[in-house]
C-alpha cells in the first residue's frame, strides 16, 4: 500500500471524481457511510455524541457523520459548526444545511465561551483536515486543548486536528489527542512515528473507492508493506539438496552471551537455510552443539572470545554481531570481515556499536549490505535524535549515502533502501518488545540471504514474517509473557500463512 502526500491524496480525491464519475458531495457520503458503519460497530445507540465540524471538508465529513448517526437511530446528538473560515468549503455547506433540517446545530465563533463536553461523551473531531500544514494557534488552540482535558473518547475522522500529514517538523501546536483514527483509503505518514502515537492512538484505514488506477500511477518512495507487497517465497524443487539452499556463516556469541547465538541461530535454521556454521569461542562451543544441534560449530582458539574467521569465500551469505562484545579482539574480527567478505552481510548488535565506535568503519560497508539497529544502536551510529521523524530522515539519507539496507526496528520497522525507498512494516506487535527478538530477525535475514534473496527482498521479507510469528505467538501467549523463542517456534507457522 503506498503512502501518499495530502497533495497527491486530493488529487486521487479528484481523479475518482471525474473518472467514475461521482459528485464530490457524494464521494463524501461514502466516506461518511464507512465512518458511520465503524462507529455504530463500536458504540450503542444510548451513546452521547459530541460532533466538532471545522470549515473544511474534514468537517464535512463530521457533519453527514452527524446526520447519519441520527438517520440509524442514534438520538443523543450534538454538533458543532466551527466558524474557523469566513465561509465553509463547498461540500461543508451542503452537509451543514442537510443537518440542520434533523437538529439545530450549534455555531461557535473565536472568542466563544468554549463548549462544555462530558467525560462520558464520546467526541468525533472532524475540525482539521489532512490539509493543515501550520501549527493551530489562539482561539482555536485553545479549544484543541479544552478537547484534550475533557477526557472524552474522541474518534479524530482522517487525522487527528492540529497534526500534519506529512513534514511532521512542522508539529508544534496543540493537537487532538485521539483514542482512534479514522483514516481514509490509506495510512498518513505520521502514523509511524512513536511521538504521535498520543495523538492517533489507535488507527483504522477504510477505504473508500479511490481510483485504483490512478493510485498506482503515483509515485512515493514510502509504502506500507502488508502480504501483498512481500516478495514470493523461492519454490522448493523435488530434487533438491542442503546444498541448494545456501551455507550461512554466523559470527555470534561471547562469555555469558551465547543465548543470542542460539536464538539467532536457530532463526536462521527455521529460515530455511541449508547449511548454517555458527563461530564461538572454544569456551563455549559446548552450549552451541547442545542447544542447536543442527549448527556446524566452528570454534576459535581463544578462551573468552574469538579474534578471526577464516574461509570466508565458501559462505553464501555472513551475519555478525548478536552478544559479540566490543573487545579489541572483536573490533579485529568485524573489520577483517568488512574487508574480505564478498558475499551478503547482514550487521545487527555489538557489531553496530563496533562500527559506530569507529565511523570510518561505515565506508567499508559493501553496497547493499543490511544493518538492523534499533533506535539506539542507529543514534550511536549517526547522531541523537529528538524525535522518530528525525531519525527517519536520517535513516533515508544514511541508506542512500552509503547504498546499503537500514532495517530500523520498532513498532513498524522501516526499511529503507539505497534508491531512498523506505517500506513501514504492518506486523509484529508489542510483545516483540523482549530481549532476543532482535537476534531472531537476524537470523531470520541471514537464511533467506544465504538462500539466494536479494538483499532488498531478504530484509523486507525477514521483517515480515518475524513479525508475523510474533503475531501468531501472541495469539497464544499473549503480550505480556512472549519471549523470543516464542517468535522462532511460529517461524515455519508464518511461512506457511504469509502466501
Amino acid at each position: 500500500m503506498k503512502i501518499l502526500t495530502p497533495e497527491q491524496i486530493r488529487a486521487c480525491d479528484r481523479a475518482t471524481i471525474d473518472n467514475e464519475p461521482i459528485k464530490s458531495i457524494d464521494l463524501m457520503e461514502r466516506a461518511s457511510n464507512q465512518l458511520v458503519s465503524w462507529l455504530l460497530n463500536e458504540f450503542d445507540a444510548e451513546t452521547q455524541f459530541a460532533v466538532f465540524a471545522g470549515s473544511g471538508n474534514n468537517g464535512g465529513d463530521a457533519l453527514a457523520v452527524a446526520r447519519l448517526l441520527i438517520e440509524s437511530g442514534y438520538k443523543n446528538i450534538t454538533a458543532y459548526y466551527l466558524k474557523i473560515a469566513s465561509q465553509p468549503s463547498a461540500d461543508c455547506a451542503i452537509n451543514l444545511q442537510r443537518l440542520k433540517k434533523l437538529i439545530h446545530v450549534v455555531e461557535i465563533a473565536p472568542s466563544d465561551t468554549l463548549p462544555q463536553i462530558d467525560a462520558t461523551t464520546v467526541v468525533v473531531d472532524g475540525i482539521f483536515g489532512s490539509g493543515l500544514n501550520r501549527e493551530i494557534t489562539a482561539y482555536w488552540a485553545d479549544f484543541v486543548n479544552h478537547i484534550n482535558n475533557s477526557n472524552s473518547t474522541v474518534i479524530s475522522i482522517d487525522v487527528p486536528s492540529g497534526l500534519i500529514a506529512w513534514d511532521n517538523s512542522c508539529n508544534g501546536g496543540p493537537i487532538i489527542k485521539a483514542s482512534h483514527t479514522l483514516t481514509l483509503e490509506m495510512p498518513k505518514l505520521p502514523f509511524f512515528f512513536a511521538e504521535n502515537e498520543q495523538f492517533v492512538g489507535y488507527w483504522h484505514v477504510l477505504p473508500i473507492g479511490l481510483d485504483k488506477a490512478f493510485i498506482d500511477a503515483q509515485e512515493s518512495q514510502f509504502f506500507f508493506q502488508d502480504n501483498n507487497l512481500v516478495a514470493e517465497k523461492q519454490p522448493r524443487k523435488r530434487f533438491s539438496h542442503k546444498g541448494t539452499f545456501g551455507h550461512a556463516l554466523l559470527v555470534a556469541g561471547s562469555h555469558c552471551m551465547m543465548g543470542a547465538s542460539v536464538l539467532a541461530s536457530k532463526s536462521c535454521l527455521r529460515s530455511g537455510v541449508g547449511l548454517l556454521t555458527t563461530h564461538v569461542p572454544e569456551s563455549e562451543y559446548q552450549i552451541m552443539q547442545i542447544a542447536v544441534p543442527e549448527a556446524i560449530v566452528n570454534v576459535d582458539a581463544t578462551e573468552q572470545e574469538f579474534c578471526k574467521v577464516e574461509n570466508l569465500q565458501r559462505f553464501s551469505a555472513i551475519g555478525i554481531g548478536p552478544g559479540l562484545g566490543k573487545r579489541a579482539e572483536m573490533r579485529n574480527v568485524v573489520e577483517q570481515i568488512l574487508s574480505n567478505a564478498k558475499v551478503p552481510l547482514v550487521i545487527d548488535a555489538d557489531a553496530l556499536n563496533i562500527i559506530a565506535d569507529k565511523k570510518e568503519l561505515l565506508d567499508k560497508l559493501p553496497p547493499f549490505t543490511i544493518i538492523t539497529p534499533h533506535p539506539g544502536e542507529f543514534d550511536r551510529l549517526t547522531h541523537k535524535h529528538q524525535s522518530g521523524y528525525e531519525r527517519f530522515t536520517t535513516q533515508i539519507e544514511l541508506a542512500k549515502s552509503q547504498q546499503i539496507i537500514v532495517v530500523l526496528k520498532g513498532a513498524y520497522t522501516t526499511i529503507a533502501l539505497p534508491n531512498g525507498n523506505v517500506f513501514f512494516n504492518s506486523t509484529g506487535n508489542p510483545g516483540m518488545a523482549t530481549a532476543g527478538s532482535g537476534d531472531v530477525l537476524t537470523g531470520v535475514v541471514l537464511g533467506l540471504l544465504a538462500q539466494g534473496y536479494k538483499p532488498d527482498m531478504a530484509a523486507r521479507l525477514g521483517v515480515f514474517v518475524h513479525g508475523l510469528a510474533g503475531d501468531i505467538a501472541a495469539e497464544e501467549v499473549g503480550y505480556q509473557s512472549l519471549v523470543a523463542s516464542d517468535i522462532i517456534n511460529n517461524l515455519g507457522f508464518a511461512f506457511q500463512t504469509y502466501q
